[in-house]
């Protein structure tokens, strides 16, 4: 059994494909989230009245870069708890406890834009940008999630008017280069993206704080108005009927010069979307958000890892 569990080990460990990640990053995910861990275990065991001396009980079946790596794959495949408790020789509650417990603390780590700086808050974010004065790009992105149990109340609030399908919306933003620096603020479905903007504090935090260019599509109009023009959108169409051809001509030409700068947001998307657990989420919603954080925090460190810097 421990032969299959240890080739089990080194197959997730070393294949890219299998984790989303090179094996770099997982070693720097283990060096600093093993002793988080361990701390946190001990605060729990002390938290409680001791019936046993201490060291005494049943040693953990996974050692930490076991429970480090199934929350890798499960996060990236969306891997069913009873599979990998199959492949690392486990019961499937300790599967899960271990995956509630490393997903917790990936994201926490926020999102990681360079080597050294990392982002948690949109407060963090606007700060960053204007310290490094790069534009930023936002947009939304839908995760299918279960449909709510009959009699819930307010259960057609995650049903998107877009796809027609139950999901929650998270809030995305990256800079000009395609990293991303935050990822969250989820809300249902049905909520529209301008209302998931201004419910996240981005227009006081643009109103009270530093000058920042955002670009939006058009599911944001109006948030120029509302932030002294830092939130950019796609053109207004002036002549709604009869146009004349040079007007056709030059709007076209603006929305495409918009939509050019914007398209970064839409790939930092898509690599979201290659981690599973984010394409269709079937765990609990109450547990998306926490999800949603975790993927961010270890696909942009992957993203500053395989592609440094650029000079401005």
């Amino acid at each position: 059994m421990w032969h299959v569990v240890g080739m089990a080990r080194a197959a997730v460990a070393v294949n890219q494909r299998v984790t989303g990640l090179g094996r770099t990053v997982v070693a720097e995910l283990v060096t600093e989230i093993e002793p988080l861990w361990h701390e946190r275990h001990q605060a729990r065991l002390a938290s409680r009245a001791r019936k046993r001396a201490v060291g005494a009980g049943a040693r953990h079946k996974l050692v930490f870069v076991d429970r480090l790596l199934i929350t890798l794959v499960h996060l990236r495949h969306g891997t069913t708890h009873d599979v990998l408790a199959c492949w690392f020789g486990v019961d499937r509650s300790t599967v899960t406890r271990a995956i509630g417990e490393i997903r917790l603390l990936l994201a926490e780590r926020g999102c990681t834009v360079e080597a050294g700086v990392r982002l948690r808050t949109l407060d963090e974010v606007i700060g960053h940008l204007e310290i490094s004065g790069k534009t930023a790009i936002l947009d939304a992105t839908e995760i299918r999630v279960r449909r709510p149990a009959q009699g819930t109340p307010d259960r057609g609030r995650f049903i998107s008017g877009k796809s027609k399908q139950n999901a929650v919306k998270a809030m995305v933003l990256t800079d000009a280069d395609g990293r991303l620096p935050f990822c969250g603020e989820t809300r249902p479905g049905s909520c529209p993206d301008i209302t998931q903007a201004r419910a996240s504090g981005l227009v006081d935090l643009l109103d009270t704080g530093p000058w920042v260019e955002i670009l939006a599509d058009a599911g944001y109009q109006g948030l120029g108005a509302q932030t002294g023009g830092q939130v950019i959108t796609p053109p207004h169409r002036k002549f709604r009927k009869n146009p004349p051809p040079w007007y056709e001509q030059m709007h076209a030409q603006a929305k495409h010069a918009h939509s050019s700068r914007r398209i970064r947001v839409e790939h930092g998307i898509a690599h979201l979307k290659n981690w599973k657990s984010l394409a269709r989420h079937h765990n609990r919603r109450e547990y998306l958000p926490q999800t949603i954080q975790a993927v961010a925090a270890v696909a942009s460190h992957q993203q500053s890892t395989i592609r440094p810097l650029t000079t401005a």
